[in-house]
């Protein structure tokens, strides 16, 4: 949320900077706007490496969270099968009474 807000400010701070140096640049009219220009395509260039960065973040978040869950999965399907385990050797006593009297 913080980065947001920093992207933000860049933005507003370049846009405020460049409508003040169109205000008292010294330059010819064809100089500044090649600086605009210039200008515009930096600030395009910085918001495109922020997002790519962020993206690879997200792309990183989502992929550690999905390990996560997968481990979480099979312990829970381990436990839920020792548990089963658990159940039918205490029901049979650990034998098998069908067995016993054949």
């Amino acid at each position: 949320m913080e980065d947001d807000k920093r992207v933000s400010y860049f933005l507003l701070g370049l846009g405020l900077g460049i409508g003040i140096g169109v205000l008292f640049a010294p330059k010819s009219g064809e100089e500044t706007r090649e600086l605009i220009r210039s200008k515009a395509n930096e600030g395009r260039d910085f918001v495109k490496r922020r997002s790519e960065e962020l993206r690879d973040s997200a792309t990183d978040y989502v992929e550690r969270g999905r390990s996560a869950l997968n481990r979480q999965r099979d312990q829970l399907s381990a436990a839920v099968e020792a548990g089963k385990q658990a159940y039918r050797e205490a029901v049979t006593g650990g034998d098998n009474p069908s067995t016993e009297g054949a």
